[in-house]
């Protein structure tokens, strides 16, 4: 096995992984990108685990279908169209993660020697997946150790001769190991070391060796093209140790449950992308929500940058900054923050002297709220990979209405975990769906 090679399995499975386990991740993991027959735009999950790569392919491929297509109908699309759609798509994120390390572009590729696997005529069609289980196939077949030493590293000059090469693999992106293939590319294409320094942690393994669920560095990697492990906004100073996170509005953006519980704190870079389009993050899985309404993604307000920029001066979320802290504020929002009018403020917004400055107070005096241009009403949809979650075991986009504004409690519709996790982003929002179940998160 080359050098590459083990620095990839420890980077992405971890050092001291227990074969048994990471055997049967492993297994979960052996799948390519295949398509719903019941959906013809969304990609089917086999099992859990690979929704960390699957669900932000998903997501930038609606971005592709709905935002830069032609097409009238985004929800229909034949066997060529759907591979233009996936290529296309799986182009865009590797081109994302190669600003790091421009000079190089690289795939992870099958061995061509005489060690290498069955071609792709004699590997399982797509159409025959059902019947031949081609998730355990795989596993018994290769194996965990044998697969990575059969991988090699193809190096390509420009991007448009990987774009090129993207589209001759073709089969290998549907069969087997796709989507490992294509983890691994993105991450030889970023460079081992690059998402080494944005990992907070690198002796944690990008997937869990034991619930083998992807990482939040892994999920930025795909979303953004950065390894950071945090969602928040910018970097962050904690007892001496520098935090990174989200640096710029992405093309799609991240909710996730656990800020609901008060677990963490999405920013704005990935709550506000440039398109209408979220993976939603649960406890144990990766779905995606998304809109054809572009003015839920309309460009920052002063109110909305106001606020993204105090909450960088207060790292814990507590809601107040240290009024000593109020003219550094003043002055990165471009107000006036001369030291008599700083201090005027002051005692206008914490009358009290307590010495601190609530959010709340501050953007009410210095930027009163707009008026919104979002719709009262608009369409939503909902996709789950896994055939379990969906209705009669069909991979299928749930529809739905999102309807904003009801702040009266009485007007609440219902309380379901999507729900809970869009209302992180927008609070008073309800969700009335086509179905007689909400969508499921897990």
């Amino acid at each position: 096995m080359s050098e590459t090679n083990k620095e990839l399995i420890d980077l992405v499975w971890g050092k001291k992984n227990s074969k048994g386990l990471v055997d049967s991740i492993f297994s979960r993991w052996t799948q390519g990108f295949v398509f719903s027959d019941s959906e013809s735009t969304a990609l089917e999950q086999f099992e859990g685990g690979p929704c960390a790569v699957i669900a932000p392919v998903q997501a930038f491929l609606l971005k592709n279908q709905l935002f830069n297509s032609e097409k009238s109908d985004w929800r229909s699309c034949q066997d060529d169209d759907q591979k233009d759609l996936l290529c296309q798509t799986l182009s865009d994120i590797l081109e994302m993660a190669s600003f790091n390390n421009s000079s190089s572009y690289c795939l992870a590729a099958w061995f061509k020697g005489k060690m290498a696997p069955k071609t792709d005529q004699e590997l399982p069609a797509e159409s025959s997946r059902q019947q031949e289980q081609p998730t355990a196939l795989a596993a018994e077949e290769l194996g965990f150790e044998r697969f990575h030493a059969l991988i090699q590293k193809r190096t390509f000059r420009s991007f448009s001769e990987l774009k090129g090469a993207i589209w001759d693999e073709y089969s290998m992106w549907n069969n087997k190991f796709g989507v490992l293939l294509f983890l691994y590319s993105v991450i030889l294409t970023q460079g081992i070391e690059n998402i080494k320094n944005e990992i907070e942690d690198v002796e944690e393994p990008l997937i869990d060796p034991v619930y083998g669920h992807g990482s939040q560095s892994l999920i930025n990697l795909l979303l953004t093209g950065h390894a950071v492990s945090n969602v928040w906004d910018g970097d962050r100073e904690c007892s001496g140790m520098k935090l990174l996170g989200i640096h710029s509005h992405t093309n799609v953006g991240f909710l996730t449950l656990m800020e609901s519980l008060q677990y963490c704190k999405v920013g704005s870079y990935l709550k506000s992308p440039k398109f209408p389009i979220w993976v939603i993050g649960s406890e144990t899985h990766l779905t995606v929500f998304f809109t054809t309404e572009m003015t839920l993604v309309a460009p920052e307000s002063p109110s909305e940058q106001a606020r993204r920029i105090f909450q960088t001066y207060d790292p814990e979320d507590n809601g107040f900054i240290p009024d000593v802290l109020l003219e550094d504020v003043m002055r990165v929002l471009d107000l006036v923050s001369e030291t008599e009018y700083v201090n005027l403020m002051k005692t206008k917004l914490d009358p009290e002297g307590l010495g601190i400055i609530l959010l709340g107070p501050f953007l009410q005096e210095f930027f009163p709220e707009q008026g919104s241009n979002v719709p009262e009403s608009f369409s939503v949809y909902h996709y789950n990979g896994l055939r379990q979650s969906n209705h009669k075991e069909k991979v299928t986009y749930t529809e739905g209405t999102a309807v904003m504004g009801f702040e009266d409690p009485r007007l609440q519709t219902d309380d379901t975990p999507i729900k809970r996790c869009l209302q992180t982003k927008w609070p008073f929002v309800e969700l009335l769906w086509s179905t007689d179940r909400p969508p499921s998160l897990n």
